[in-house]
Order: structure tokens, then C-alpha cells, then sequence
């Protein structure tokens, strides 16, 4: 008798244990679902008002999360906004045209485009400020330059390696003299960034590396 109660156990320990398996699946997907939901508002709202006018009030209550449930994922305003900023995205397909110009075109190009229509244009100024006197914030601004800078230095790198420009041709030098301006027109002066300002940069910088012997091929061309 005591056998064949301990046979039958072992099955229902099982449908218990599956079913504890499953409520703990459905769980995490709830947690996961929440925790995105004021992430995504989280950045909405630093788009709208920088990390200043950021508050967990208003994450709260546009998120429908509640702040005792946000505090349990983030134990303070700024670890939410840390993580919300993580967010940012500056990566960009890296071309091959066989031509630098056409290349550093398409990425500058791109990177034109984002800077005037992608929502972390807007968040990246009040980054930049707390990230003077904040460690991990100028973590994220730093991420975020070299995520703009990484396809251009790959294009001059490789432009290098196959004798389009000089050897004694800086990456890091050329990367600033191309980035700069978009920088510039986007926060400082607020001017377009037209298709004929970046195709000016393109050629100004590239033609004043390039190896000689070598024409150009590109904008100008």
C-alpha cells in the first residue's frame, strides 16, 4: 500500500513543481514587461525634459508603474535615469563603397540625419552636463562619441591600409575634423545639416589627407 502511495506522489511532485516552474515564468515575463514599460517612458520623458526636469513622479504616472514597484528595480532617481540613458543608441552600419568619400559620406550623412530627427539628439545636452560632475554619466557620453566615431575611424583605418590617404594621417585628428561640425550645427548654431554642408566637410577633409598620386572619388569628383 505505502508503495504505491509513494508511486503516485511522484508524479504530482512533478505536476507541482512544473506548475511552480510556470508561475515563476509568468512572473519574470510580468517583471520584464514592467520594467520595460518605465524604461521606454523613463527615456521618453528625458527626451522631453532632460535629466533635470526628470522625476520618478512622472515616470510613475505615465508608465502606470508604481513608485514602490520602479524603487524596487531602481534604488534612486538617478540609477533610473543612468539606466534609461543606457538606452542611447549611436551605432551605425559600417560601408564599403570602395571610394572613402562615398563612404564617409553615407555615415556623415546618416549620422545628419539622427542628429536632427533621433529622440537621444535631444537628451544628449543634459548628459553632457551632469557628465562633468558625474562619473557614470560621462561613462554614457562616452559610449555615446565613440558609437558615432567607430564606423568613421574603421573607414579611414581600412582607406590607410589600401594607400587612399597619407600615412601620417591621424584617425582620431580626421574623425574630430568630420564629427565637429555636425556637432556644432546640431547644438550650437542650430543650422540644417544639409546634404551640401556634409558633402563640403567630406571633401575639405579628405582631400587634405589624401596619399599622393591618388584622385578622388566622391562628392567632388
Amino acid at each position: 500500500m505505502g508503495k504505491g502511495t509513494r508511486g503516485h506522489a511522484q508524479p504530482a511532485r512533478r505536476w507541482a513543481a512544473a506548475s511552480e516552474e510556470g508561475d515563476v515564468a509568468a512572473v519574470d515575463g510580468r517583471v520584464r514587461r514592467s520594467r520595460d514599460r518605465v524604461l521606454t517612458t523613463a527615456f521618453e520623458l528625458l527626451s522631453e525634459s532632460g535629466v533635470g526636469g526628470f522625476t520618478v513622479d512622472e515616470v510613475a504616472r505615465r508608465s502606470g508603474v508604481a513608485k514602490t514597484t520602479i524603487y524596487r528595480h531602481w534604488p534612486s532617481r538617478e540609477a533610473l535615469v543612468i539606466d534609461a540613458a543606457s538606452r542611447i543608441s549611436a551605432e551605425q552600419e559600417v560601408p564599403d563603397t570602395g571610394s572613402l568619400e562615398e563612404d564617409v559620406m553615407a555615415i556623415l550623412a546618416n549620422l545628419g540625419y539622427l542628429l536632427g530627427t533621433a529622440r537621444w539628439s535631444s537628451v544628449v545636452p543634459s548628459i553632457v552636463d551632469v557628465a562633468e560632475r558625474d562619473p557614470e554619466f560621462a561613462g554614457i557620453h562616452g559610449r555615446i562619441q565613440r558609437g558615432h566615431a567607430a564606423p568613421l575611424r574603421k573607414v579611414i583605418e581600412r582607406a590607410a591600409g589600401r594607400g587612399l590617404i597619407s600615412a601620417t594621417a591621424d584617425p582620431a585628428t580626421m574623425v574630430s575634423a568630420l564629427i565637429g561640425p555636425l556637432y556644432y550645427r546640431r547644438w550650437f548654431s542650430r543650422e540644417p545639416i544639409d546634404d551640401q554642408f556634409v558633402k563640403t566637410i567630406v571633401s575639405n577633409v579628405i582631400s587634405s589627407h589624401r596619399a599622393t598620386g591618388v584622385r578622388g572619388r566622391g562628392p567632388h569628383a
